[in-house]
């Protein structure tokens, strides 16, 4: 009786997994709904801390984090430079899954800096929430974008309303260059909001990314468009975003932090804080420490992104060249010495071939963002899928 019953189970979770590619728990729904959540009520609303439901996109337990919405353990503050650590109490990446049967969502969230937006990144990237939604296909379909006020630290507002009856599975995205200290959900008090359910078996193990300022999420419109979030809502796994703006520099410190994860595939995109000598002295060391820990992930080395009037200004032209070609050849020194598991993407097709994908020639836009998660798919696809 015991290996029938396993022998069903094992059947259902296939089952799961083709009739559900892109789908994260999407058994799970109605089961998950009722679970009871500790709520405060406020004008007919009751708030649930976004704590108790679940953050995804941490790389670590959340016991191990200084506060509750950090990137990097509490321990990384001895290891990593002031830059990294200050930079990695920024929520990019990180969200918040919820089932809710509710006509609207609200949210009150408390930002660490009063600076929400930037003069080249909008507000609504830099300090909003961004909300999605499964629809009847269990696609990931976006619904709403809730803008902080243009004042202040605390932000609380109606996310969306008007919404048509019926359970769904939700997914909120955090601000990617802010700090967040409180989030909280709300819904009527009519309505009903659970944790959602985990990931499918063999799905638990995340993407990780450690990059600069464009893995870190500039200048994305809003947190969800960011080819982080992108990537995770095409495979239906966690990712684990460890950009930090301008200080994505293969330090071997944060070598040692990424090697305490349990990861389905490390994507290494440091380049654009790089030369092409810093890039030859560190790839090889950073792939090194990786590999006593996890001899056999993925790991996935990036080229510079090609600088989008590179073809008009010889100086980035030339930089961009000195990058890949250290990147290359280290990429193809470790696989002379045997190193396995290792692939590589290249940097030409990041941005698209038409130079409309950026704000600065460097950060990608939204658009810019899209041929950013295409290009990762060619690698990725058939080593997560």
């Amino acid at each position: 009786m015991h290996f029938q019953a396993l022998l069903c189970q094992r059947v259902v979770y296939l089952l799961a997994l083709i009739l559900f590619p892109l789908s994260v728990g999407s058994m799970g729904v109605a089961a998950h709904a009722a679970d009871p959540l500790p709520a405060t009520e406020r004008d007919g609303i009751r708030f649930v801390d976004a704590r108790n439901v679940g953050i995804e996109g941490q790389g670590w337990p959340a016991a191990d984090f200084a506060t509750p919405f950090d990137r990097l353990p509490a321990k990384a503050e001895k290891t990593v430079r002031p830059d990294v650590w200050n930079l990695s109490h920024h929520s990019a990446g990180l969200s918040v899954r919820f089932v809710a049967d509710t006509p609207a969502i609200h949210a009150r969230w408390s930002l660490t800096s009063p600076q929400l937006a930037m003069k080249h990144m909008p507000a609504t990237g830099v300090s909003g929430l961004d909300l999605y939604a499964r629809d009847g296909q269990g696609n990931w379909r976006w619904v709403a974008c809730a803008a902080p006020n243009a004042e202040g630290q605390e932000q609380a507002g109606v996310v969306v309303d008007g919404l048509q009856p019926g359970r769904r599975e939700w997914l909120l995205y955090l601000p990617l260059y802010n700090g967040v200290s409180n989030l909280e959900i709300g819904v009527p008090v009519s309505a009903t909001i659970g944790r959602a359910a985990a990931p499918l078996p063999g799905r638990e193990k995340p993407i990780v990314f450690y990059g600069t300022s464009i893995t870190h999420g500039a200048c994305a419109s809003r947190p969800g468009m960011c080819h982080t979030a992108i990537l995770q809502r095409r495979y239906g796994r966690p990712v684990v975003n460890l950009g930090f703006s301008g200080n994505g520099r293969m330090e071997p410190e944060m070598a040692e932090l990424l090697a305490e994860i349990d990861a389905a595939a490390f994507c290494i995109d440091c380049c654009p804080n790089l030369d092409g000598t810093a890039t030859a002295a560190r790839t090889g060391p950073l792939v090194e420490i990786l590999r006593k820990s996890h001899p056999q992930t993925p790991i996935i080395l990036v080229e510079d992104r090609r600088y989008a009037d590179g073809w008009l200004v010889p100086g980035k032209r030339a930089h961009n060249d000195a990058n890949h070609a250290a990147l290359r050849k280290a990429f193809d020194d470790l696989q002379a010495a045997g190193v396995p598991g290792l692939h590589y993407l290249g940097g030409d097709d990041l941005l698209g071939d038409d130079g409309e994908g950026t704000v600065d020639s460097s950060h990608p836009t939204d658009l810019g963002f899209v041929d950013h998660a295409k290009a990762f798919t060619k690698v990725l696809d058939p080593l997560v899928r």
